[in-house]
């Protein structure tokens, strides 16, 4: 049951939840904070923020689902159907809520949006091997 509920829904609450203020500081751009940093051998230093963490379990998340969209069963078509509604819920969130027109929302929402189309795609695709002409 739990097989059919988009991953990509966490990046939504988690996105949320920051523009609540859950992670931290007050400041107007919660997505900026420094999470770490590592002085690498060349002397540079490599810096990831929490926009640019939410972005990296996004895509994590989204290889999960382009795996589980190769399944050809009934909980796929579920599956998918969810995927439309997490992106659906993305781009009504940018267009009217303040606090999500962000780079790193618009980001999410794009990724939600090739959850979808490889989603399909895969499905359509795995599913034309699956019939059998005689």
């Amino acid at each position: 049951m739990f097989g059919a509920i988009p991953l990509l829904i966490v990046p939504f609450i988690l996105y949320n939840l920051g523009l609540l203020g859950i992670f931290g500081s007050g400041d107007d751009d919660p997505w900026a904070t420094e999470m770490f940093s590592v002085r690498m051998m060349s002397g540079g230093v490599f810096s990831m923020t929490l926009g640019d963490l939410i972005v990296l379990i996004a895509l994590i998340f989204l290889f999960v689902e382009v795996v589980k969209s190769t399944r050809t069963t009934n909980a796929s078509i579920m599956d998918h159907l969810l995927s439309t509604f997490v992106f659906v819920a993305y781009l009504v969130e940018f267009l009217l809520v303040k606090g999500a027109a962000h780079s790193v929302f618009f980001t999410l929402m794009v990724i939600a949006l090739i959850d979808v189309l490889a989603g399909f795609s895969v499905s359509m695709r795995s599913a034309s091997r699956d019939i059998n002409m005689n």
